[in-house]
């Protein structure tokens, strides 16, 4: 910008200056807007005709008469054909400088902001194409106020064209519109004292505001706007990802994976307590078939031969019926350490078609890959979901809508974080898992694969330095994170970094206890002051840290596994009733609510107002994905197949109302089966066969309930 301005030789010191201490970019652009290079403008062909002295004239000296003065101005051989022409050309003069005056248009940006009310209306003809967002035909409300949520939903049905936005200064609009156009007026200094140019001069400063200032602050703050609501969507994807990447896994035991179909059979893959493969199989218990019996027996020879200890579910479609058929071979087994858990399938069939499966199960068909997904994903779900774009997993609220780049890089960012959290053991891990840990590329991790393959398990930490591209710098960033168990170094499977490896020898030698005595001591540890072990590149903080993992080495910040159980006889939204107390699975939170799976093929919304006794400003404060929670039915709409649930258990459907600005009137959540306004989590279209919901416009049960509140009905 300087360069540009010091070229066309205007920049001054006191411009420099202004430019170099904008405090925010509109305010940068707002300085720059006189000086950008632009397309040829009715101000400059005024300027070029000589009109600027009339423009100057008039505004200097109101008291000539605009039409007088105007006449010496006409000039047909500079396209200036009478004097109403001389006078629109210097209107437009006075327009262009009073436009880009960076004060003022900072000034009524901020005013704007503050009071603007975003205002929605049907386009014509647009009504039974655009239903999903009938909420919003005849809609207003405050743009400072606006849920993120809802302001994304009137964008995605303005770029549908359905809905025309309009941004009006206050509720009082065309007292809003005078103010501004008087507070340009006052800036150029211009008042109506009733002398010949004074409503020319303030007709120029109406038309300032209607035709260029306002159309110039609508984009702009409804771009900055959707940004922010962006941001925010992003954050809510990023916050449900890393609740589902950290939640409990059953551990190293044989689970049998159920992928449940109807017309193509349910996917079966059976794994050991390493994850390995060991068996496969299809069976059709369902429609048309009906093998029920030899479906039973398959499965009842498949846990018998590999032990297997629990069974985990897919949750697509005949995910319930699939359940019952798991709870038969339960009870025919009689065995009480095997248990059957509902597990969210999503993403699990981008895995099943992505390159990493095809490299890592080339002979096994696509569909029993998502099998194998599902019951590893039990055992681990951090281990198992890192193989998945992050993206598909979908669980985030208008993730299409928003910036994909930087959607990307921030699900991206937390999924690092979630798998250094957690920690990786070098000796088990896939390339996939290895990949996420920070500082490790695919190349890197791919080759520590390959070194273990070839080279037997690592012993040490430092046997890393062996691995090809894998250096000191590398060492560095990722050795804290990475965990070696049994190895020759007690402390290599804790997350004390190698770095700090003194610190814990300082504490051997003053103790005079073996670090293999020490590890696990919390009484011991507790004692020890950790002012004592310090130097100049540990501090007081840094001991500290070193002292609580030695205490717990090498644990594991995620909870204990549990699973839901839902309730028998309740299998699909036709069998669920009003006052119903069932047990179910937080599939998903958006700004609005929390979506919960309860086994009935429809996740149900409990809304932000029913979620406690008390005020919620973030849903997150209370549940996050993958909560086990007991919720109430207070309204079930089979055929919009919308479900509204209660946290609060004492509420009863007749008397339960939204809170006061309470929303999710067009869906706005994504449930793991879909995200926003008809989308699929993982960007792909719904199918009959997998998962699908009837095309209403998301998993909003209370949408129709806010609706009727609002019209008193």
């Amino acid at each position: 910008m300087l360069s540009s301005i010091q070229e066309q030789g205007k920049l001054s010191d006191e411009l420099r200056g202004e430019i170099l201490g904008a405090d925010t970019k509109s305010r940068l652009e707002d300085l720059y807007l006189p000086y950008k290079p632009k397309r040829r403008t009715r101000a400059q062909i005024a300027r070029e005709a000589g009109l600027e002295p009339l423009a100057d004239g008039l505004l200097a000296d109101p008291d000539l008469d605009p039409q007088v003065f105007a006449a010496g101005f006409v000039d047909a051989g500079k396209g200036v054909a009478d004097p109403k022409a001389a006078l629109e050309g210097a209107r437009a003069i006075l327009m262009e400088r009073w436009g880009e005056d960076a004060t003022l248009v900072g000034e009524l940006r901020n005013w704007l902001g503050e009071v603007g009310v975003i205002r929605a209306r049907v386009a014509e003809g647009k009504e039974e194409q655009g239903a999903k967002y009938r909420d919003y035909f005849e809609h207003a409300e405050s743009l400072a106020k606006i849920p993120s949520h809802r302001l994304l939903a009137l964008f995605r049905a303005r770029r549908e064209e359905i809905l025309f936005l309009e941004l009006d200064p206050g509720n009082e609009a065309e007292a809003g519109h005078q103010y501004a156009e008087g507070r340009v007026a006052y800036s150029a200094g211009i008042t109506d004292k009733g002398r010949p140019a004074d409503r020319w001069l303030l007709d120029a400063c109406r038309l300032t505001w209607r035709a260029k200032l306002h159309m110039h602050l609508l984009l702009d703050l409804f771009n900055q706007a959707r940004e922010k609501a962006e941001a925010e969507a992003i954050t809510v994807f990023g916050d449900n990802l890393k609740d589902l990447l950290l939640a409990a896994p059953a551990g190293p035991k044989t689970v049998l994976g159920l992928d449940p179909g109807i017309r193509t059979g349910c996917k079966i893959a059976v794994v050991d307590a390493t994850g390995k493969l060991v068996a496969t199989d299809t069976i059709y218990p369902h429609e048309p078939r009906r093998q029920w019996e030899q479906s039973l027996q398959t499965l009842k020879q498949l846990c018998a031969t590999h032990n297997v200890e629990l069974i985990a579910i897919g949750n697509g479609t005949a995910s319930r019926e699939t359940d019952k058929l798991a709870g038969e071979v339960i009870k025919a087994l009689g065995e009480g350490k095997l248990q059957k858990i509902v597990v969210s399938e999503a993403g699990a069939s981008v895995y099943s078609a992505s390159e990493f499966a095809a490299r890592e199960f080339p002979d096994l068909d696509v569909s029993i890959r998502g099998a194998v997904s599902i019951a590893r994903r039990l055992q681990d779900p951090l281990a198992e979901l890192v193989k998945i774009e992050p993206k598909a997993i979908g669980v985030g609220q208008y993730q299409h809508d928003v910036d994909q780049y930087r959607l990307a890089r921030a699900l991206e960012a937390r999924v690092e974080d979630c798998v250094n959290a957690v920690g990786v053991h070098v000796n088990t891990a896939s390339a996939a898992l290895l990949a996420r840990v920070s500082g490790l590329s695919s190349t890197v991790a791919e080759n520590i694969v390959r070194h273990r393959d070839e080279n037997g398990p690592f012993k040490r930490r430092k046997e890393l330095l062996k691995v090809p591209r894998l250096g000191d710098k590398t060492f560095e960033q990722c050795a804290g994170f990475l965990r070696i168990a049994d190895g020759d170094e007690p402390l290599d499977a804790s997350a004390v970094h190698p770095e700090a490896y003194p610190v814990v020898e300082r504490i051997v030698a003053a103790t005079a206890r073996p670090i293999k005595a020490m590890l696990g001591d919390g009484s011991f540890l507790r004692s020890l002051k950790a002012e004592q072990f310090t130097d100049e590149k540990f501090g007081v903080p840094t001991v500290r840290d070193i002292l609580k993992e030695l205490e717990k080495p090498g644990r594991d910040p995620r909870p204990e596994f549990k699973a839901a159980r839902f309730a028998e006889g309740v299998e699909q939204i036709k069998d669920l009733r009003e006052g119903m107390i069932l047990e179910g699975v937080v599939s998903n939170v958006a700004a609005f609510g929390a979506f919960v799976d309860i086994g009935v093929h429809q996740d149900g919304l409990i809304h932000i107002s029913a979620l406690s006794d008390t005020y919620v400003k973030d849903p997150r404060d209370v549940v996050k994905a993958g909560d086990i929670v007991k919720v109430k039915v207070l309204e079930v709409d089979v055929v919009r197949k919308r479900i509204a649930l209660t946290c609060r258990l004492e509420d009863s459907p007749a008397s339960a109302k939204p809170a006061a600005g309470a929303d999710a009137r067009t869906g706005q959540g994504a449930g793991p089966r879909r995200d926003g306004v008809g989308n699929r989590g993982g960007g792909r279209p719904l199918s009959p066969g997998r998962g699908a919901v009837a095309p209403a416009p998301a998993n909003n049960a209370l949408a129709d309930a806010f609706a009727r509140a609002r019209r008193g009905s």
